[in-house]
């Protein structure tokens, strides 16, 4: 027997805007809304925007930080009713370990309330970490040359543009566009339910780094 649920709230996100033109992460937004029957559908805008953190984050604070600056540069391009950030990177995971783990975060905000969200966490072969987490060389490009190297394929699309490194590691079974989509929708409980969390300040980050990211 499944647990009843409540009477979907009164969303009004009718212009949202994201803090990126990369076509899964877009998915990612208009998958975790259109969970929710919103009527009408709402217009999504991508921006290519700077994360602010290097193009490989690593840690927690990196990945919300990027995330973050993300939605807010996205929701400084004009009025929306919600904008969105989304960032990927790794977590040296120290209490079982220090297995290093692929976390995606998504913040969202309407200009006054702010919230996160974090996706599922996955590993890479051990042979990407090296790159990745000692010269800040983005995953992405890494695990491709992977792929091709171990499973002798090549494709035109880079994993980023299409299912993701999640989707090749899956089989397809969980695509990138919804890993996203997940972290997306845990930040939106903020705003489904904004009577049991009151407007709390955001930290602002203060994180530095020699490249920035502006996709």
């Amino acid at each position: 027997m499944t647990d009843p649920i409540t009477p979907r709230p009164q969303l009004h996100f009718g212009f949202v805007r994201v803090g990126t033109r990369n076509g899964p992460k877009l998915e990612a937004v208009r998958g975790a809304l259109a969970a929710f029957g919103l009527d009408p559908e709402p217009e999504i805008m991508g921006h290519a925007v700077e994360s602010g953190v290097p193009d490989q984050p690593v840690g927690l604070k990196e990945i919300v930080a990027g995330a973050r600056n993300r939605a807010r540069a996205a929701h400084g391009q004009g009025p929306c009713d919600l904008a969105v950030g989304i960032e990927d990177g790794l977590v040296v995971l120290s209490e079982i370990g220090s297995e290093v783990m692929n976390i995606g975060a998504a913040v969202l905000t309407d200009g006054e309330r702010e919230s996160v969200g974090l996706s599922s966490g996955f590993a890479y072969p051990s042979a990407c970490l090296p790159p990745a987490l000692e010269d800040r060389e983005p995953i992405g490009g890494v695990f491709d040359r992977y792929w091709k190297d171990a499973m002798g394929e090549d494709f035109e699309t880079s994993s980023g543009l299409s299912v993701g490194n999640i989707g090749r590691l899956s089989l397809g079974a969980l695509t990138r566009s919804e890993y996203g989509r997940h972290a997306v929708i845990c930040a939106l409980i903020r705003f489904l339910h904004p009577e049991m969390y009151p407007i709390t300040p955001f930290p602002d980050s203060d994180e530095k780094g020699a490249a920035r990211s502006r996709t």
